[in-house]
């Protein structure tokens, strides 16, 4: 508690909350911004300030998205720090993990990972962590960036869109995974085989059938399978970014149940959207590996019902209109990334719910099991000790998205005209409201920090 009345700085009273054992009507004590008191709500607990939830309001941990592309600096046109974290907030989401590329230079070694904390001070929203990369020739940069408290690497196994970022052979795969072993690290894997990728026939056009059959599930599958050795061979952990093809799923439980430490994610976008319903020129949904059809996406539900698929993340890679070539609607030429930073909870929410899903089930999913993944022991639930990163959520209010609306940088996503379940009332950053009217309070985080780390770390405004 806090002050000599013995009070709390902030309580929350709400009727319901997504808490670690389910939802309950609880009172949230929050004190020097953390949860200090989770008791049931007949005790109503007192504060210097109390916060009354309304009967439509659901009070839930903070959303932790582990998969987020700022691209800053270097392409800051495309987002960055500024617009992505101020849109992660209006999404209830209170701690991202920026990924390697495509900023300019990508944070491969520890220079870089200064370079990008400098561009990022002072333009936080929200909790911001950093992936490293691993990309040919920095295997001597992983302990360093490591020791410098990057979450784990990042790599690609076929050609990642921009240079300066370039894929790791299967042998240098097996390579980096046997370096990050040697001190407990975690490497992140975009799992599409090149050779079969190579071997389809070339993106070109407007139909987005064409552009589908360029990104065969196959080449999905065997690049998981490549992983999947490596982790047994090495030991290493590996993590499979945005798992789309359904058809890996067999060989994943399988690795999951010979006790591979092996972990997957999922996307809003995979979960949301069908090929089916994507119309030619429609670049706005195309990404890769790319969405596949209705029968993929609900076998990929089965998945994640099932644990195969441990988190959803929104895998937020933005750019402008004219690199994600709107103009001509060539999927050939268009960039290929979803923006859904802001959209993520809804997204998830308006599909679930009808699956037979609760709330407690999405908050593993974006919150829970994110945080874990991530080693960030302060955040993702409702209990004493963690962070006061709070979500007040409408599950039974509904929205159109409108673009223009959004706190993205540029008005592109394919959610623009989707009516969406869900409306994020306000989000919490350990204890105080997120005022996107006021200034910004995120910090830098670290792997294995127990909380934020403080000042000189904290993202300070800039002179």
């Amino acid at each position: 508690m806090s002050g000599t009345d013995g009070r709390f700085d902030v309580v929350l009273r709400a009727p319901r909350a997504v808490t670690p054992t389910g939802e309950a009507a609880v009172c949230v004590g929050v004190t020097d911004g953390r949860i200090a008191a989770v008791v049931p709500l007949a005790e109503r607990l007192d504060g210097a300030r109390v916060v009354e939830l309304a009967d439509d309001e659901v009070l839930l941990p903070g959303l932790v998205d582990t998969h987020v592309h700022v691209n800053e600096p270097g392409r800051t046109e495309w987002e960055g720090f500024a617009t992505a974290t101020r849109a992660a907030a209006a999404g209830g989401v209170t701690t991202i993990l920026d990924m390697p590329l495509n900023s300019v230079p990508p944070t491969v070694d520890v220079a870089a990972l200064a370079v990008k904390k400098e561009a990022a001070a002072g333009r936080c929203w929200v909790d911001v962590g950093f992936w490293g990369g691993a990309v040919p020739g920095n295997l001597a940069d992983l302990r360093p960036l490591h020791e410098a408290g990057v979450f784990g690497f990042k790599c690609f196994l076929l050609d990642s869109g921009v240079p300066e970022f370039p894929p790791l052979s299967a042998a240098g795969l097996e390579e980096h995974l046997r370096e990050v072993a040697t001190f407990g690290g975690l490497v992140i894997v975009h799992a599409e085989d090149p050779a079969t990728i190579a071997g389809a026939p070339a993106p070109s056009g407007g139909r987005y059938t064409d552009f589908l059959r360029s990104r065969p599930g196959a080449a999905e599958d065997r690049a998981i399978a490549t992983v999947v050795a490596a982790t047994r061979r090495t030991g290493a952990r590996t993590h499979v970014l945005h798992l789309s093809s359904a058809d890996a799923v067999p060989l994943l439980r399988d690795a999951r149940a010979e006790g591979l430490p092996i972990t997957v994610e999922t996307c809003p976008h995979y979960l949301s959207f069908t090929a089916e319903e994507i119309r030619d020129g429609a670049t706005a949904f195309k990404c890769c590996p790319p969405i596949r059809e209705a029968g993929n996406r609900d076998r990929l539900w089965q998945a994640l019902a099932e644990g195969v698929v441990d988190c959803v993340v929104s895998d937020h890679s933005p750019c402008t209109p004219e690199v994600k070539r709107l103009d001509v609607g060539d999927f050939g030429l268009a960039w290929g990334g979803v923006s859904s930073l802001q959209l993520g909870l809804a997204a998830v929410w308006t599909e679930a719910r009808p699956r037979g899903h609760s709330l407690s089930d999405v908050v593993r999913w974006m919150s829970e099991r994110p945080a874990r993944l991530a080693g960030l022991r302060a955040k993702g639930r409702l209990a004493v000790g963690a962070d006061a990163d709070l979500c007040v959520f409408a599950p039974d209010e509904s929205t159109t998205v409108d673009g223009a609306r959004l706190e993205h940088r540029h008005p592109v996503t394919p959610y623009a005209g989707r009516r969406l379940d869900g409306v994020v009332r306000s989000t919490w950053l350990r204890g105080r409201p997120v005022d996107l009217r006021s200034g910004p309070r995120g910090r830098f985080l670290t792997r294995g920090a127990a909380r934020p780390p403080t000042p000189p770390d904290r993202c300070r405004p800039r002179n």
